[in-house]
């Protein structure tokens, strides 16, 4: 079976400049002395904003004002760019009519709103392999929680098989990541759409990493939702969507209530015992009760424009590369072992988790950084399931999602993750690999201790 996750983008031997991204010549001191220029590798965490996204929210910033709710001038042209920006997702998702645009705070905020919008003795199917932003927010619904996979043909089949041992009639919802935020391998999105459809199940995309590194188009995967953030899609903190079918999100009760979500709002007889009768909209405003994050969402649109109009196909064969020189660097090195679900010929994004032989993950992520300058993130990245399931620990050993416990030099159920995209240098990689390379050879040149629960560089003396 032939399986693919996004649609495919042709390859091009030509090759672009990384987009300039804000903190790009950002210099951080070392402890062996002197300073370089930052090497931001934590993209999966949050990617830095675009210097584009940043201008255009520059220019708007002038003209801020209330959305829907002011007559005067800057509340008519912030309403119109709000609903613009709506417009823009919708295009750069490639949303089908009559699908609804949602603005959260986050892809956490999204998945917890459409878990609240569940129809009742909906089940709910996810792979352990999740992030815990789609793995934990179905606690009210029944949850078929599916082992990891080891092959895409697998992931669909063991879902195809749970979802052949449900009740049909009732409703279902699988809800499956587009890249992992772990080893960055792509699923078979369009495979395992097509397998909840055929038994009467609805699918959710967190699309968290996906969107920012390929093109994602809700109608050629045949999603009925995709949630996502922007502060991995080159925008800042604080914004989020939701997008797919309404008729769920139209039907349940609005996510918070308020100003905004209410059409209408009236007083009852004080005879009949007061209180208040409300009429919710039907839109995707009955979920955006209060005053939006217009600043947010603007700057999530600019970055979908911006994306578009550097092209894919470039990005895409850009990154790529990078990867390329990542891991033929890290195969270079035999204490390196790479994380990987579906082996090393499996299609990914610019997503690589890895552990060290010798080394606990969070001392050498502190030395990466005393040291080179190099900014990665190690710990069990929010998806606890998943890392111990690679790393072969028991549920109940020690570690934490981004706090490690064990000191340096102790061994620790983590791992380390660097993770890079559209605005990365080539040197950043390159001194990242040539960083591996030499601590592994010749061990960290600095003393470090742990300190709340982190390794940091010991200040009083050098190794």
């Amino acid at each position: 079976m032939s399986v693919s996750a996004v649609p495919a983008v042709a390859a091009d031997s030509s090759v672009c400049a990384p987009l300039a991204v804000l903190g790009r010549d950002v210099t951080v001191p070392l402890v062996t002395g002197g300073e370089v220029t930052y090497a931001a590798l934590d993209y999966a965490a949050s990617a830095p904003a675009l210097q584009r996204v940043w201008d255009d929210v520059a220019a708007y910033a002038p003209y801020y004002g209330s959305v829907h709710r002011g007559a005067g001038y800057l509340s008519q042209l912030s309403t119109d760019l709000f609903e613009n920006s709506r417009t823009t997702v919708a295009e750069f998702l490639d949303c089908r009519e009559g699908d609804q645009v949602v603005f959260t705070r986050s892809t956490t905020d999204s998945l917890n709103l459409l878990a609240a919008a569940l129809p009742a003795g909906c089940e709910v199917f996810v792979f352990e392999t999740e992030h815990h932003a789609s793995l934990l927010p179905w606690r009210d619904a029944r949850v078929t929680y599916l082992d990891a996979p080891r092959t895409p043909d697998e992931a669909v089949h063991t879902l195809e098989r749970a979802l052949a041992d449900r009740d049909p009639y009732g409703p279902a919802l699988v809800c499956v990541t587009g890249a992992s935020n772990v080893t960055g391998e792509l699923w078979p999105v369009r495979e395992l759409a097509a397998a909840a459809h055929a038994h009467g199940a609805r699918i959710v995309l967190d699309a968290a990493q996906l969107a920012p590194h390929h093109p994602v188009s809700v109608r050629e995967l045949d999603v009925d939702w995709v949630a996502f953030s922007g502060h991995k899609l080159y925008a800042p903190f604080g914004s989020g969507v939701l997008a797919g079918r309404s008729d769920w999100l139209r039907e349940a009760e609005p996510y918070l209530a308020g100003g905004g979500a209410s059409r209408k709002v009236t007083r009852r007889p004080k005879e009949a015992g007061g209180g208040v009768d409300v009429e919710w909209h039907d839109t995707a405003a009955r979920h955006e009760a209060g005053s939006p994050n217009v600043i947010g969402v603007y700057s999530i649109a600019a970055a979908c424009k911006a994306l578009t109009e550097a092209g894919f196909d470039e990005l895409v064969a850009r990154e790529q590369r990078l990867i390329r020189t990542v891991r033929e660097g890290l195969a270079e090195v035999p204490a390196v072992r790479v994380l990987s679900l579906f082996g090393d010929d499996a299609p990914r994004v610019g997503v690589i988790s890895f552990v060290v032989d010798g080394w606990n993950s969070s001392h050498f992520a502190a030395a990466l950084s005393a040291e080179y300058g190099i900014g990665v993130r190690d710990g069990l990245f929010c998806a606890h399931p998943l890392v111990r399931t690679l790393l072969g620990g028991e549920s109940d050993e020690p570690g934490e999602c981004g706090a490690p416990e064990a000191a340096p030099g102790e061994k620790s159920l983590n791992a380390i993750r660097v993770s890079f995209g559209a605005g990365t240098p080539d040197e950043h990689v390159e001194r990242f690999v040539r960083a591996v390379k030499e601590l592994v050879a010749d061990g960290a040149r600095w003393n470090y201790r742990t300190e709340d629960g982190r390794c940091v560089p010991d200040t009083s003396a050098a190794a």
